[in-house]
């Protein structure tokens, strides 16, 4: 299946399953809410910790009589208080859910699964798959599941990974080389495999994508650390805050009930970014889940979205890695018909993917038909004579390299016509190949073969550039030919000629300039580069020294995946900075538009900053309440989705996330708190 066609599907199936999802998954949260209740799961959340410590507190000054706090104002503010806390609790469940489903459909087939594990030559001992250890030897045969993570030692095999990758098409598998590794819980599907296992009990590629789509056991990245930072001082700033009004009312002869000053710290903490943030850090997982792509630490993650430098091989990622007919040049005295004619019999009987590359130009370019298969007598490609070819008709037709074509037509390099010589010269200086057709007992022209970028890519890198990112890209091919591929695809530098060392050379210099580096990569030979990259992404069906020196393991071994894993990095950093962008503007923005409400009948001067003319204070302070609940409900979407990430500059980033989230943080409580209060004064709640 071709990448376009996959990549739609898979869209495709990911937005049912969305939509099939969420409409499923509000119950269980909703459940899940109540039970992340418990203080010792809140505790991962300093600041919903606070909330609810302060909700437990009102609960209680509820049944104390105050005379300024009805028995209902006082009912109305406990409930909300435990309502934001529900809310964030809910939102977090919820991101924890969408995974949830594909984590139990994972446990359960693994759950029973036994192994033939080896105790001496020949024979074997049926053990359950969670005894097995690394280093053992399983054998397993056609119809069995691999019990682990493993590389196969011996056999050669077809496996359905469909489990894993959501591909139907069972892959190859043999010992040595570099598709000798295996994934537990995936099938063999025919002939049989030794595999030694690689990964101990709850390392398994397996078991770190349950525990990725399970938000519970995942580990805080330090961006979240040093931001749960960041809100716990902010936290003790504003309990301080609260604090000193009580001495301030007093100093003045006023009063300020306790409720409304706990109810006031929960509407001045960071509650918003507070609440949302683990969900944040799931749905970003989640993502990632989706793309099939598992990643050892949230750390790999979030060093995606910062990276500077992506250093991409060439074959497979930036071109297709097979050459394709591009064009034909015709020799001297031939016409276009005969040449397309003589290239279509001699490329029948080639098999190889430049042969179908040239059938399928010819045929989607004209109207050529081959002879019924009984007229022709096919002379298959091969790699003795590089030759391919076809006799029809008493003549014979012939295709291949340059020299082999000219030593069947027993002729020298002279002997080419000079028109047709420059034509092959261009080819390869351009970094094509070149190939001779003959027929007829002549030279009828040549055909141009090249590695094709894959469409698309050059505006993939356009963007990249314009998020900062600079694209490099690593071949094996000479310079000449890595410079023509280079410009085509547009990316920003190139390495030719590619060893080990270079690469780990390339890596090394761009971080000594304070630079984050990605890469991908499959064989032995990237694990050294993939290990010293700050983002090393290795292919699920490359060697297993490439996938334990990378921390990210792409399932689908698709090496244009590092594109979107950088992607999903960017919108989960962006995300997380614009929501916190906008909780600490709506912070700021709350303090002002309660504090004279609050105070007007203390300090009759600050009358004048009450722009906003609330009801009352009774109906400020549930007015705050309120909205501080409700914004944490109507920013779950965008906290699941994340904020999606424009082709713009770091600058012009910040300016649009300051404009947006920092100027709506700041208006919408003033709007927002308006309305309610008004509500409420209409509904006879206050």
């Amino acid at each position: 299946m071709n990448a376009p066609v996959k990549a739609q599907q898979g869209a495709k199936m990911h937005k049912n399953q969305a939509q099939t999802s969420l409409a499923m998954l509000w119950k269980p949260a909703l459940k899940q809410a109540f039970v992340k209740l418990d203080p010792r799961q809140l505790v991962r959340s300093p600041v919903m910790l606070v909330v609810e410590l302060t909700a437990i507190l009102t609960t209680v000054l509820c049944f104390i009589p105050h005379p300024a706090v009805s028995l209902g104002l006082g009912i109305q503010i406990a409930l909300w208080l435990w309502f934001t806390v529900l809310f964030a609790n809910f939102a977090e469940a919820l991101a924890e859910g969408r995974g949830k489903a594909r984590a139990d459909s994972l446990k359960a087939g693994s759950q029973g699964l036994t192994a033939r594990r080896r105790v001496a030559e020949n024979q074997y001992q049926a053990v359950a798959a969670s005894q097995l250890r690394k280093g053992d030897i399983v054998r397993v045969e056609a119809g069995e599941l691999i019990p682990g993570d493993g590389e196969v030692i011996e056999g050669i095999a077809a496996v359905n990974e469909a489990a894993i990758t959501g591909e139907s098409a069972p892959v190859i598998r043999e010992s040595g080389g570099d598709r000798s590794a295996v994934t537990g819980n995936t099938r063999v599907v025919s002939d049989w495999l030794l595999v030694k296992i690689t990964a101990n009990p709850g390392e398994s590629t397996l078991d770190r994508m349950i525990a990725l789509v399970e938000g519970a056991k995942r580990q805080k990245t330090p961006n979240e650390v040093a931001l749960d930072i960041l809100l716990i001082g902010l936290t003790l700033i504003f309990l301080l805050v609260v604090a000193t009004l009580q001495p301030f009312a007093r100093f003045a002869s006023g009063d300020l009930p306790l409720v409304y000053l706990a109810a006031l710290l929960v509407t001045l903490i960071p509650t918003t970014i507070g609440g949302l943030l683990s969900a944040i850090g799931i749905a970003g997982m989640d993502r990632l889940v989706r793309l099939n792509v598992i990643a050892k630490s949230g750390r790999a993650v979030e060093a995606a979205g910062d990276v500077h430098t992506l250093l991409l091989d060439k074959t497979g990622t930036i071109t297709f890695g097979n050459r394709r007919c591009s064009f034909m040049v015709m020799a001297p005295g031939v016409d276009a018909h005969t040449l397309a004619q003589a290239s279509l019999l001699a490329s029948s009987a080639d098999d190889t993917a430049e042969g179908k590359s040239i059938v399928e130009y010819l045929r989607s370019s004209s109207a050529l038909q081959l002879p019924p298969p009984g007229e022709i007598k096919a002379i298959p490609f091969s790699a003795e004579t590089r030759l391919s070819g076809a006799d029809w008709q008493g003549c014979s037709y012939r295709k291949g390299a340059v020299d082999a074509v000219l030593n069947y037509l027993n002729l020298g390099r002279d002997d080419l016509p000079a028109a047709l010589a420059r034509e092959v010269e261009k080819i390869a200086q351009s970094g094509g190949t070149p190939l001779l057709v003959a027929g007829e007992g002549r030279l009828l022209g040549a055909i141009h073969l090249k590695d094709v970028v894959k469409p698309g890519i050059r505006e993939r890198f356009a963007e990249l550039r314009t998020l900062g990112i600079r694209t490099v890209m690593v071949t094996g091919d000479n310079p000449l030919t890595a410079a023509a591929i280079a410009a085509e695809a547009g990316v920003d530098d190139l390495i030719a000629e590619a060893t080990p060392e270079k690469k780990l050379q390339r890596i090394r210099s761009e971080q000594a300039e304070g630079k984050l580096v990605a890469m991908c990569g499959d064989g032995a030979n990237d694990a050294p580069a993939l290990a010293q990259a700050d983002v090393g992404l290795a292919m699920n069906d490359g060697t297993q020294a490439a996938r334990e020196a990378a921390n990210l393991v792409d399932l689908d071994s698709d090496p244009t995946k590092l594109l979107d894993v950088v992607q999903v990095g960017k919108e989960l950093l962006v995300t997380r900075g614009a929501l916190t962008t906008f909780s600490v503007a709506n912070d700021v923005a709350k303090y002002f538009a309660i504090l004279p409400a609050l105070f007007a009948g203390i300090y009759p001067q600050l009358g004048a900053l009450d722009i906003m003319q609330l009801h009352s204070p009774q109906s400020a302070i549930l007015s705050a309440i309120v909205f501080n609940a409700l914004i944490i409900i109507a920013l779950i979407p965008l906290a699941l989705r994340g904020v999606r990430v424009k082709a713009l500059d770091a600058a012009s980033l910040l300016r649009r996330n300051l404009l947006i989230y920092g100027l709506g943080g700041i208006i919408a409580p003033f709007i927002g708190i308006k309305l309610i209060d008004l509500l409420l004064v209409a509904l006879g709640l206050v």
